[in-house]
């Protein structure tokens, strides 16, 4: 039987997510780079993204993030634009929802983008659009079925 050489097994792969309680500087977007908004997510790595200059790009998710970052759609993106392909992209960072209010607070992001806030912030949208989710009945309606 052969002898066990490594450190571990698939748990040793995962280890302990610390880094997320941290708080990290706000990274803005250097030349050749842009923010994006992530429209759909493709497999293997990569997604599909709305730059804010306007063009959809195929975006390739980086291998130092890829397996540890997720990425979800609606998602804000840095993206490291291709000088030889304009139409495919690199992601570089993943923006959190507090730092990506922030961005939008300092203009970075332009008004039209719409965050990803979560439940609660969906929510409050909805509610301001017209309540057409549910159907209320009276107590004779309920009493003629």
């Amino acid at each position: 039987m052969p002898k066990n050489k490594g450190k571990g097994g698939k748990n040793r792969k995962r280890g302990k997510n610390e880094a997320e309680d941290e708080k990290r500087e706000l990274v803005f977007k250097e030349d050749g780079q842009e923010y994006a908004q992530v429209l759909r997510m493709l497999g293997n790595g990569r997604c599909e993204a709305l730059c804010i200059d306007g063009s959809k790009r195929l975006c390739h998710i980086r291998g130092k993030m890829h397996k540890k970052v997720w990425i979800a759609s609606g998602d804000i993106i840095l993206v490291g634009l291709r000088d030889y392909q304009d139409d495919k992209a690199d992601v570089i960072l993943k923006y959190q929802p507090d730092e990506a209010r922030l961005l939008k607070a300092y203009g970075e992001l332009p008004d039209n983008v719409r965050l990803n806030e979560g439940i609660a912030g969906g929510m409050d949208e909805e509610e301001d659009g017209g309540g057409d989710d549910y159907i209320e009945f009276e107590d004779e309606d309920i009493d003629r079925i």
